[in-house]
């Protein structure tokens, strides 16, 4: 079932071309081209440049006035949590840990996964998400993993579905033959659905992860893991990764707030890279969000939304939140010993592509999306919105994407060269989705309480070892998941420019 829109759209197949745009093509030489065309035909970017001469019959858009750029990709999102969209909004991640690992995430059903699945990748669509990877670490059965994947599938956009399950060791489920089946089944992957597998390094020197390791490494997956995470995982960790030789260039390291330089030259030596969730790191706890270090050592980065329960979810927020933090960290350095930083090191072409090519170089799909150029598939957004003073003049297309533009001036997008979101309405329809939300959130209700629904907003913390490791499946604790990365860096100043 479709939504209404105000024009017609266009048939299978028939080509489209976005007319008179200002293209951000986030390429190689980071074209900026003013009053620009771009032809899609297929499932691929046919064309770019000005004034173009397309098939008969094309379907034409009016894109004057507005940016053309690439999708966005997303590289860590717990997509079944967004059916407690903004529950959790004064949450710390203490309060986060007590609520889904010890209390109540296990009350979550298979059908309320692929609610919170379905309504955030139709979120995702709508501000101009177009690669989404869903990390999905609450499946405790394979029931949970199917629902999961279904939801993804019969979306429009583009996924990676990172296996995981926080109720469980990860040598425990890893090693599930119900669940090797299902990995093995889905691993060859698409260009619309690939997989990774999803799971943290508690740094217990017995390294029981290690099995998890062998079995990604048996059947290619990649692995994304939560690093350098106040209270739960540091240094340690990289460590048994690095000295076991599981950091391989694919490899994606979520936060990475509170690591040593010895782990960032690991990270950097192996080629990984950082995905950053600045939002989450700013107001959790991770640590302080890592992006100044990260350039530092020449570490890949991208941007991910974390979790709706608390934040924002859409990557306008995610690029506007870390230059903040990234100025903001460069600046107070500079003034604790009396320098100025003059120029900002982190512009805003950075964010940009951080939030779309850097997200397809980390997943391996950097030769398919995250850039606008002939050849590459057709997941194409524009920013136009003629009824806001907020979108003219455009000056500087970087700094109006990243510091100006919002979800709400996503005019249209294509996906595989597919139309799912234009005249600023998504094509998928609502209306079911908001039935499965309803249905999620009145059995959570039930099940938890009136009482104790009310105090989850704000939960209390109760005698645990939470605090050292919120994982529940491992006794190992340590308190060197207190101490910050910077404890061990020598937080050297910014040099003043």
């Amino acid at each position: 079932m479709t939504t209404p829109v105000s024009t017609p759209l266009p048939a299978d197949g028939q080509p489209v071309v976005l007319r008179h745009g200002t293209v951000v093509t986030v390429d190689d030489e980071r074209r900026v081209l003013p009053d620009t065309d771009v032809l899609v035909v297929g499932t691929d970017v046919a064309a770019i440049g000005p004034s173009l001469t397309v098939p008969d019959g094309t379907f034409e858009i009016d894109a004057t006035g507005g940016i053309v750029m690439p999708g966005m990709v997303d590289t860590h999102r717990h997509m079944w949590q967004t059916a407690m969209r903004g529950y959790g909004a004064d949450w710390t991640l203490t309060q986060y840990f007590v609520w889904y690992y010890l209390e109540h995430g296990k009350s979550f059903r298979p059908q309320d996964v692929h609610a919170g699945n379905r309504l955030s990748a139709l979120d995702a669509i709508d501000a101009g998400v177009t690669t989404t990877v869903d990390w999905s670490h609450g499946l405790r059965t394979l029931e949970h993993a199917e629902a999961a994947l279904d939801a993804l599938v019969s979306s429009t956009g583009r996924y990676v579905l990172a296996y995981g399950d926080i109720f469980a060791g990860p040598w425990e489920w890893s090693a599930d033959p119900a669940v090797q089946r299902f990995l093995r089944e889905h691993a060859s992957g698409s260009d619309s659905l690939r997989l990774q597998m999803a799971f943290d390094v508690t740094g217990d020197p017995a390294f029981p992860e290690r099995a998890a390791f062998e079995v990604a490494r048996e059947l290619g997956l990649p692995v994304t893991t939560h690093a350098g995470v106040w209270g739960a995982t540091n240094d340690a960790g990289i460590r048994l990764m690095h000295d076991a030789g599981f950091m391989a260039p694919d490899t994606v390291y979520v936060h990475a707030a509170t690591l040593s330089d010895d782990s960032y030259h690991r990270i950097a030596a192996t080629g990984g890279s950082v995905s950053l969730s600045t939002e989450s790191e700013q107001s959790c706890g991770q640590g302080y969000p890592p992006s100044w270090a990260l350039r530092e050592h020449g570490i890949p980065v991208s941007l991910s939304v974390d979790t709706s329960v608390w934040f924002s979810s859409d990557l306008f927020a995610a690029m506007r939140s870390t230059l903040g933090a990234d100025r903001a960290w460069e600046h107070v350095k500079a003034h604790e010993v009396g320098e100025t930083i003059t120029h900002a090191h982190l512009r805003a072409e950075h964010v940009v592509a951080w939030a779309t090519r850097g997200g397809a170089e980390a997943l391996g799909m950097g030769d398919l999306v995250g850039s606008l150029e002939v050849g590459k598939r057709a997941d194409v957004v524009l920013i136009k919105n003629d009824l806001s003073p907020t979108l003219f003049p455009v000056l500087n297309p970087y700094g109006h994407i990243a510091l100006q533009a919002n979800r709400g001036d996503v005019r249209t997008v294509l996906v595989d060269g597919r139309v799912a979101k234009h005249e600023g309405r998504l094509i998928e329809d609502l209306a079911s989705a908001r039935r499965e939300i309803d249905e999620t959130v009145s059995y959570l209700q039930a099940t938890l309480g009136d009482e104790v629904w009310a105090q989850g907003m704000n939960p209390d913390v109760p005698p645990t070892k939470v605090l050292d490791n919120p994982y529940t499946y491992t006794e190992f604790r340590t308190a060197d998941t207190h101490r910050s990365g910077a404890d061990r860096r020598g937080q050297e100043s910014p040099v003043a420019s």
